[in-house]
Formats: structure tokens, sequence, C-alpha cells
């Protein structure tokens, strides 16, 4: 028999998203605390990584820099500090191959603790600092680079010696300050992340506090100059909060935090998706009646988002927290990772090749209390529902676009009811057993509408199943 194409048409599109390997982990600390706070893939594959240590360094708490390769093999490692408590909170590789850190330190400023900007070269060596602040507490918890080249911060200020306000903070190139603002009332307001806005201007996240029984979630939208251009808050009875903050595709905005106030009961991660006037547009939880919370959240490359965390869901321990979702916050799938101690994730990236890279800390493995802990996970396995079959393809492949299988038998044997089978031009001669499947088989001219496809894509052998 000789066919130009071979179409079966039945059912439903059924599908479960297969879960990442983990491919490595690496610690790093010595005997005392460690943490990782915040992780980016560089330029060369490796990561780098910032937090605090106890056991290294001059003071109490020093800013701690890691750099590692892309097997998680350390390179070189620096702190930052002084006698008394400093900490790294974020870290971003700069145009020149160079580090700027963001974080806060009690041992330099103007007293009390200031919010710090660390510039360092691609050694990891300090080039310049700046510090910003008053003699009281002031801090900062998140930045990012601005378009002209500049650092965008926030973080809390204490503005009236008694209360913490949202604060915001533009420098220019070198960290010199250009200009700061405040956000706040009478009681504690803080920023917990700051991002870019494809307008120009910037969007906050972290919480404010309209009674002293309660907390929500704040969203601040500011214009270029950092004057306030909307806010909005989220929340009810209990303790909300958003600890990072995101703008997606399509202009509006993702957030990850914590909630007491809905989901399961006890502490639950909380995301957050609005318009780009913040706007809620739906929301979901993920936890237990225990303790769990979202530290750090990114859309992903099929339009989806990957949160980190930590999750407590049997009351014991807690353990690093891995969940992915849909575009519209559904659970693919989620993993943690941990042992007998207490494991915390802070921050996680994906890869250039479609992995995901994870810091925070760990007590269950190391060397000390807690080290630096650093996960690297594989891409997820391809799973369909489109297959696809190519004359240069191999059966060893996955079946995806870019790694099709060559015969049309091996790719109907791993499909599931509902999946499609795409067979890209080119001459096949088998016989087909669709094996009482309802799946569709043919050629690109199911997706592209391209009728060239029909002519140049040839099934020549017999079939067992319904046409």
């Amino acid at each position: 028999m000789r066919n130009s194409l071979i179409i079966c048409v039945f059912g439903l599109v059924q599908f479960l998203i297969a879960q990442p390997d983990t491919l490595w982990t690496k610690t790093f600390g010595g005997s005392s605390n460690d943490e990782g706070r915040f992780v980016q893939q560089t330029n060369d594959s490796g990561y780098i990584i910032t937090g605090n240590t106890e056991s290294f360094g001059a003071g109490s708490h020093d800013v701690l820099l890691i750099k590692t390769d892309v097997n998680g093999n350390e390179e070189w490692t620096r702190t930052f500090g002084g006698s008394s408590a400093d900490y790294g909170y974020s870290v971003m590789q700069t145009a020149n191959g160079g580090y700027v850190i963001n974080g806060s330190t009690a041992s330099y400023g103007n007293g009390g603790l200031d919010a710090w900007l660390i510039k360092t070269d691609v050694n990891g060596y300090e080039e310049w600092n700046q510090t910003f602040g008053t003699n009281s507490s002031d801090y900062s918890n998140s930045f990012q680079q601005t378009i002209d080249g500049g650092y965008i911060m926030t973080g809390g200020k204490d503005s009236l010696g008694h209360n913490i306000d949202v604060w915001l903070i533009k420098t220019d190139s070198d960290g010199n300050e250009v200009w700061n603002k405040t956000f706040g009332d009478v009681r504690n307001d803080v920023g917990n992340s700051v991002a870019n806005t494809t307008d120009g201007g910037y969007i906050i996240t972290g919480y404010t506090q309209p009674s002293t029984t309660n907390t929500d979630l704040w969203l601040i939208k500011t214009y270029s100059n950092g004057e306030e251009q909307w806010n909005r808050t989220f929340g009810a009875s209990g303790s909300d909060e958003g600890y990072c903050i995101r703008q997606t595709s399509d202009g509006g905005y993702i957030i990850v935090g914590g909630t007491t106030s809905y989901g399961s009961g006890g502490q639950d991660v909380w995301l957050i998706k609005t318009d780009e006037n913040g706007n809620e547009q739906w929301s979901r939880t993920f936890g237990s009646i225990f303790g769990n919370r979202g530290h750090s959240v990114q859309q992903t490359s099929d339009g989806g988002y990957i949160i980190n965390g930590i999750s407590d869901q049997i009351g014991v321990d807690i353990d690093v927290w891995l969940i992915k979702t849909d575009s519209e916050g559904n659970e693919e799938w989620n993993q943690t990772f941990g042992g007998s101690g207490y494991d915390y994730g802070y921050s996680v990236q994906q890869t250039t090749n479609d992995g995901y890279i994870i810091t925070g800390y760990t007590e269950s493995y190391g060397s000390g209390n807690q080290d630096v802990w650093l996960i690297r996970l594989t891409p997820e396995p391809y799973s369909g529902p489109v297959w696809h079959v190519s004359t240069t393809g191999s059966d060893g492949n996955d079946g995806s676009e870019d790694n099709p299988f060559t015969t049309i038998q091996y790719a109907i044997d791993g499909t599931s009811t509902g999946d499609t089978v795409l067979v890209h031009p080119g001459t096949y001669v088998e016989n087909i057993n669709f094996n009482g499947k309802n799946i569709v088989v043919g050629s690109l001219f199911l997706t592209t509408q391209d009728t060239s496809y029909i002519s140049t894509t040839i099934i020549d052998g017999n079939q067992n199943g319904s046409v």
C-alpha cells in the first residue's frame, strides 16, 4: 500500500509532564553556618553564588562569593566584610565579565545597618563598594542592573527611628546614588524584590502592615524617576508577603511569596499573576498544614513558571522545594530535596539548556552546621503529546522536534491515546500497527497546512488499525 497520508483521529490529548533528574549537587562551607542566597549562570556556563558565611572572612557574618565551573566545581571563593555582620543577598554578572553583589553591612557605612553594593572584577576581586543609609537600620534585599548601566535596589529604611519603609535606591554605573524614594505609613513596610519594567520604570514587591496583627503582600509600580505610579495590596487577616517578582512576557507580573490567609493552613507558597496594571488575573497556593514559602520565581521557556522555596510537609523538618507550573499556575510537578536536617532553597534559575540551578543551604549534608548547597537539574524529559519522525532522526532520540525518531512504528509504540505523530518529509517503508491506540499519524500538513508536505511525505507498507 502506498499512501501520501495516514490519519487516525480519536480521543483527547492527555499527558503528564516528566520531571527532571538531579544531575549533581555540591556543598561549600566550613565548620560553622554558610548559606547561598542567589545563583546565576555565567557567560562561561558556570555559576556565581552569593550568600553569607560564618566559617570564613573577618567577622561574625561576611558576604560570600563563589564561582564554579559548569559542573559545580569551585574555581574560587571570596569574602567581603569587617568585624560586624555583613550579608550578601543577590549577584549578577556585568557586561565586562565582573560581578556586582547586593547586600547589607554593619561593618561599614554610617552606622547601624546599611545597604551595600560591591563591584568585583572577573576573578572576584573588589573594584569598588558603596554604602547607603543612616545610623539606624537600613538595608537592601534585592537589585537589578538598569538599562542605563546603573543599578536599582529595594529593601527597608528606618525613616523615623521606629518604623521601616520600603526603600528604592537608584545608582549610576559606579554605584553613586542618583535618587532614593521611600513608601510606607506608620507601621513597617519592606521591599523584598525589585525588577525593571519594559516601560523604563520599576516594580517592587514585599509587604505592608495595615494593622499590628497582619501583613499584606504589597505591589508598587513606579515611573523611571521612582515616583509611584500605582500600588496594590493582596491578602486578608493573616501574614501575607511577596518575596520575588518578575515581569512576564505579556507585560504583566508574576509574584511568589507566602500566605497564612489562604491555602491549606499554616503558611503556604503563594503564586499571583497580575496584568500590567497590577490587577490579579489568578492566584494559586501550594502547601500543607505546616510551613511552606516561595522565595524565587521565574517564567520558563515554555511560558510556565518555576518556583523555589521551602516545604515542611510533615511538621518534622524543612526541605528545599521546587514547583513547576503551566502558564496558568497549575502544578505540573514538584520535587523536594533534603535529609533529616533543615534544608532551605532561596534561588532558582532556568539554565541555557532548559535545566535548573538552585542554591540555598543544607544541614543534612556537607561539612558544617549549614553549608551552601548548589543543585543542578537536567531539562524535563520530552513527554509529547506531539512526537516527531524524520529520515534523519534516530530511535535513540526523545521524539521532540529537535530530536526526532527515525521510524513511525517506534513513535507509535511510545504514544498514548490522544497523541499525535508528525512525519517529516521523506519516504518511510514500514508496516504500521496502531496496537488499538486512538492516535493521529500524519505529515507536517497537520500543523502547517502546507499541502506540499502531503506529496513529499510517503509511507509505503501495510497498516493495521483504523485509517
